[in-house]
This record gives structure tokens, C-alpha cells and sequence, in this order.
């Protein structure tokens, strides 16, 4: 059974500060409060900054956490109010019909896949440099897309695999200029994460992009295995997180 949990984080304290700069260690420890270890179950998670002074995690798991050790690190462990939220995930996945529409919002890492980059990272050229002898991945070399016409471009050509359709904005019209009208989704941040998955590791630069929007099921199966297992790479880094929300009533009735 899949929940979803939400965690207070206290940005002052010093744990806090060290998980809220390193994806890397962050990840480690939302895989420490899964019961079953090692842990082989999917683990989505996104940090929530909007507010710097109240962060919060959320994270999905498909088996029921324990969060009592982030809430000791670097929460507010003897605070009022609740700390670790935890709510069973089935109710949302059972409201997820063709037509229907939903707020959503995602975290992803946008990228494409080329075989004639114009420019190699540090890594990619050590990849590159390779004795004739060894095999480089077929997928080639994985870039970012460092726009946003293409982070949202990234997004919008992978709608139809991931059973939802993000439909125009309400109202909107462009009949004079003959343009299509804009789909009802924003790209709300843009971030450059810099961190390195231990002391020794050559540093690891991650572009993300946060979207949020309004979206209509198109085929139910689908969203539901988009929702559980992550959209796009990083997802150990904190991308691939899709939230849904009931829509406002002035956005659900047009």
C-alpha cells in the first residue's frame, strides 16, 4: 500500500543545513526510515523550499516509513504540531478517471539524449577517451536542457506515454494572431544543483525544472504507474515526484 508523507524540516539546525545542500545525503536518509532493508521498493521524493523559513519533504514510498530519525536530525522534535505526516496514497490513486483534472506539480530533471554533443562535461569526455576496446553506452551521451522552451517542451512531448494531457489555458484566446493557445502549466523554478556523492567524487551538477499546472487523465493505468515510479532521470536526487491536488473551483468549473 503507497503513502505519501510530508516532513517539517528545521533549516536552522545543522543537520538540516547539510541534508538541505546535498541531494546525495538526503537520499540516504529517506532510504533509512524504510523498514526493510536493503531497500529495493521505489522512493520518490522532492524537497519543498517555496518558503525557506518552513522546508518540507515530501516523499512516496510503497511500503509505510518511519521518519523519527529525520524529525531528531533536523526537524523540530519536541515542537507542537504534527512533524511527519503519513497518509495512505490509494484514496488519490482510486479518484484517477479518464477526464478528470487535477492541479499538479513536479520537480524533474529535463535532459535528451545525444551521440554528437557540442560540448562535454568532465566526465563525458573521460567517457569519450576510452580505449577503442571498450563499449561506451548505446544510449550515447545524456545532456541537460538548460532552456525553458525546452524544459517545457521535454515535458509536453512526454504527456501522451504518461496517460495525461495538459489541456489549453481557460479562456485564453489567440484567434487574431492565429497562434495555439498555451497549454495551462508554468515553470516555476529553475535550479542548478552542484553537490558531490562523496568527499573523493568529482562534483555532480543537476538542472532541475519545477512545473505546475493543471492536467486531464487520459488513460488511468498509465498516470498511476507515472505517479508511483518517477517521470524523467535523478530521481535518487529528488526529481520525478508528481503531486496532484483538487483543482480550485474557479479553475475546475472554467
Amino acid at each position: 500500500m503507497p503513502h505519501l508523507s510530508k516532513i517539517r524540516i528545521n533549516p536552522r539546525r545543522r543537520d538540516a543545513i547539510r541534508l538541505l545542500g546535498n541531494p546525495q545525503a538526503l537520499h540516504a536518509t529517506v532510504l533509512a526510515g524504510i523498514t526493510e532493508q536493503p531497500v529495493t521498493e521505489r522512493v520518490l521524493w522532492r524537497l519543498e523550499t517555496t518558503d525557506p523559513h518552513q522546508p518540507h519533504l515530501l516523499v512516496l514510498t510503497h511500503t509505510k516509513p518511519d521518519w523519527s530519525h529525520i524529525v531528531e536530525q533536523a526537524g523540530w522534535p519536541h515542537g507542537d504540531g504534527e512533524h511527519a505526516l503519513v497518509r495512505d496514497y490509494s484514496p488519490l490513486l482510486d479518484r484517477i478517471v479518464t477526464g478528470r483534472e487535477f492541479a499538479f506539480r513536479l520537480t524533474a530533471n529535463p535532459v535528451q539524449n545525444t551521440r554528437q554533443p557540442e560540448k562535454l562535461t568532465a566526465s563525458q569526455a573521460e567517457r569519450a577517451n576510452r580505449p577503442s576496446g571498450e563499449k561506451r553506452p548505446a544510449r550515447g551521451y545524456r545532456l541537460a536542457h538548460r532552456t525553458a522552451a525546452h524544459q517545457l517542451g521535454w515535458l509536453l512531448d512526454k504527456t501522451p506515454r504518461l496517460g495525461f494531457e495538459i489541456p489549453t489555458v481557460t479562456g485564453h484566446s489567440d484567434t487574431q494572431s492565429g497562434e495555439p493557445s498555451p497549454a495551462d502549466v508554468l515553470l516555476t523554478a529553475r535550479n542548478q544543483l552542484r553537490f558531490r556523492k562523496n568527499r573523493s567524487d568529482r562534483q555532480v551538477i543537476l538542472s532541475t525544472a519545477t512545473f505546475e499546472g493543471r492536467l486531464r487523465v487520459t488513460d488511468p493505468n498509465a498516470l498511476r504507474a507515472a505517479l508511483l515510479e518517477g517521470i524523467g532521470p535523478a530521481k535518487s536526487y529528488g526529481c520525478g515526484l508528481l503531486t496532484l491536488a483538487p483543482l480550485p473551483a474557479d479553475r475546475a468549473h472554467g
